[in-house]
């Protein structure tokens, strides 16, 4: 059993750069895949959000690479901008932590291309990019991709869908055919499988299962209301919890910035990450939460995809997910790293039954409370004794 970095055959500058961030022992995903990487294996890599998918494609890739060289040796596909950021950032600190003079840059599209080609002509050793403004870039021969020794598709179930599989296959085109692919997901289906081993060679798939388990320091609370009251409802409870960071949960894309809109009029610390905020706006928002400046970030799963934010207390459902797993994905972003969360449906009475789904497929009970008086309370205790039961 693998209980240490160096079991891995890891240089020792990168565990002791992976001490000062706190991390000392690696991750199952970690553990079974990282010596595979170094032995320049192709890789499908399938574990739940937040167990570790980041490194276990940067420590091998920042271990294989020659940083004497200047030339892009790496490249990492991100589907959204928010995920590039975040990976190059992870690179950055794992560089200035271990000591090892890696580069790295990131690239994306909607944004000023001539900084980027600015940014290349330091020929860093990994890029970070979407894959459209990555292709656009090797075709102007500003990346050259004959010196890329190893691609990470990260979310490939999604980087590997119909909308995204076009580019990312012309970007693999590009490169030589003895390159090193790893693909990376919370959740690779068949399809993604079958359409990943058309680009690899003997790929090792490796799963870390999703046992479907929630942290037991999570608590899962749930209130009814219905669908046009909602938004009220979830201003009375930001109002009683104050909550230090939560994530609000909502399916419509399209309703983000009109939700976060509703709240900033209640005066409370509201944003959004949709689609149709500037790249800018986008960074900005994300900033504010991770720093506690804004406590309250209305996104959908697609917005809040593959996104590592410390210190969420809460998550709110103002609208369900589709499964059970879903509502296991979005409860992960809370209770992480031994910390307590708070995960708060709001639910018309015919989505209760979805809930209950929820407590019989993950093991968990979803207690039903309500707001009285600007508290949270049990409402059958407030019919006994007309008292507030649980803040």
């Amino acid at each position: 059993m693998i209980n240490t970095f160096n079991q891995l055959g890891l240089d020792e500058r990168l565990v002791e750069g992976l001490k000062k961030q706190g991390i000392t022992e690696p991750t199952a995903i970690q553990a079974d895949t990282v010596k595979l990487a170094l032995e320049n294996k192709d890789i499908v890599g399938q574990s739940p959000t937040g167990s570790g998918k980041t490194l276990a494609f940067l420590l091998p890739i920042f271990q294989r690479v020659d940083a004497g060289k200047r030339e892009t040796q790496a490249i990492v596909l991100e589907p959204t901008h928010e995920l590039v950021m975040q990976i190059e950032k992870q690179a950055r600190l794992l560089a200035a932590n271990s000591g090892i003079a890696v580069t790295s840059a990131a690239v994306i599209g909607e944004v000023n291309i001539t900084r980027q080609i600015e940014k290349l002509k330091e020929k860093p050793n990994i890029i970070i990019g979407s894959a459209g403004r990555v292709l656009e870039l090797i075709k102007r021969r500003k990346i050259n991709a004959q010196t890329v020794r190893t691609i990470v598709i990260d979310e490939g179930d999604r980087m590997l869908d119909e909308h995204n599989l076009g580019t990312v296959r012309e970007v693999i085109k590009t490169t030589l055919r003895d390159r090193q692919l790893m693909v990376f997901s919370a959740t690779i289906g068949e399809k993604t499988l079958s359409t990943a081993r058309e680009f690899m060679k003997d790929p090792q798939i490796v799963r870390i299962e999703d046992r479907g388990k929630i942290s037991p320091d999570i608590r899962h609370i749930y209130l009814e209301a219905e669908k046009r009251d909602k938004i009220e409802v979830l201003r009375k409870l930001a109002a009683s919890i104050k909550p230090e960071r939560a994530i609000i949960f909502i399916n419509k894309s399209e309703e983000l910035q009109l939700t976060a809109a509703k709240l900033k009029y209640h005066h409370l610390s509201a944003c959004d990450i949709s689609g149709s905020a500037s790249k800018e706006e986008r960074k900005k928002a994300l900033e504010g939460f991770r720093k506690g400046d804004i406590k309250l970030l209305v996104a959908s799963d697609i917005a809040a995809r593959g996104l590592d934010i410390k210190g969420v207390t809460h998550i709110f459902n103002l609208d369900l997910p589709e499964d059970p797993k879903g509502y296991l994905h979005r409860a992960g972003r809370t209770g992480r790293m031994g910390e307590s969360g708070t995960v708060v449906s709001i639910v018309t009475e015919r989505e209760v039954p979805f809930l209950r789904k929820c407590e019989r497929d993950l093991g968990i009970e979803i207690f039903q409370k309500e707001v009285y008086r600007g508290v949270i309370i049990d409402p059958s205790r407030r019919r006994k004794t007309g008292k507030a039961y649980d803040k």
